[in-house]
């Protein structure tokens, strides 16, 4: 029988876990704060800004939010980043991707403050997590590592399956996977758009975290029998709903579900906690910029 992953109900979890060191924090004076910027018109980016501010609420960090005309200059965005780098009640700060082209995304993710870069892509914070000495860990990834452990999968040893090599998802998931660590220690194949024979790699996966942004692009037929699958990928796909669409993920759930172990649902999986591990990434950037002991895992 084949255990459906929930990640509402992980994700949930620490929810409670930072309202819980957010509490700690009021009593050591500290309001955590976490800063929007939103620099696009895109409807899905302004719907996923407005979810962070409800979590923000929910477990009771501050948030602020800054939106930018779509249009405005490069400058307008790198000075807004600035002011808030100074701000004492801002301890972390996400800058909502996609930007539009004439803003260089790398230049935007370097004038972040390392210490305040709560996705964790700020080059000083991508060398720590590859040295093994972390400051943040990407959410979206750590989110997978909470939910492997959450539902006991054995990392240890295990020949795991990492399909996209972005800098968001697949590169920093792999490094997580093959660190030293209780959710680590597998060894780890990225897999991407030039890798040849991907079902021959498929086929001896006892994880495969599918993150590669192509709708149901792994099925049944690719999976070892018993695999754990973790779908990062949400895609839009036209079909025959009220809203004129629907959300799929980067596998073919309904083929893979008779094949895998366990496997995530989307939505309902990995989504819910890439948005609880920002909470998670905030409340530990407070503690640090106060020199307050944080006790999240």
């Amino acid at each position: 029988m084949t255990e459906i992953i929930d990640g509402e109900a992980v994700a949930a979890d620490v929810r409670d876990a930072v309202a819980g060191e957010v509490t700690r924090l009021g009593d050591a004076g500290v309001a955590p704060g976490l800063a929007t910027v939103l620099m696009s018109d895109d409807p899905a980016s302004e719907t996923y800004v407005s979810m962070k501010q409800r979590d923000c609420e929910e477990v009771g960090i501050e948030s602020f939010h800054v939106e930018i005309d779509a249009d405005a200059p490069a400058s307008e965005l790198y000075e807004t980043i600035d002011d808030l780098n100074d701000r004492d009640d801002v301890h972390g700060i996400l800058v909502q991707l996609p930007l539009p082209d004439h803003v260089d995304k790398r230049t935007v993710l370097r004038r972040i403050a390392p210490e305040k870069d709560v996705d964790g892509f700020h080059p000083e914070n991508v060398g720590r997590l590859v040295a093994g000495d972390a400051r943040f860990k990407p959410c979206t990834p750590h989110g997978v590592q909470k939910l492997l452990d959450a539902y006991d999968v054995e990392t240890e040893g295990a020949d795991a399956v990492v399909v996209g090599r972005s800098d968001i998802v697949g590169k920093p998931m792999a490094n997580l996977l093959i660190q030293k660590s209780p959710t680590g220690n597998a060894t780890t194949t990225v897999c991407h758009s030039r890798t040849e024979d991907l079902e021959a790699k498929l086929a001896g996966a006892d994880i495969v975290v599918a993150a590669a942004g192509i709708p149901e692009f792994v099925d049944g037929s690719m999976l070892k029998a018993g695999a754990t699958v973790i779908d990062v990928g949400i895609n839009r796909v036209d079909a025959d709903t009220e809203k004129g669409y629907e959300l799929v993920g980067d596998v073919d759930y309904e083929s893979a579900k008779d094949v895998a172990g366990a496997i995530t649902p989307v939505p309902g999986g990995v989504g819910p906690m890439t948005r609880a591990m920002l909470l998670y990434n905030t409340v530990k950037a407070a503690g640090r910029q106060h020199d307050v002991e944080i006790e999240l895992d």
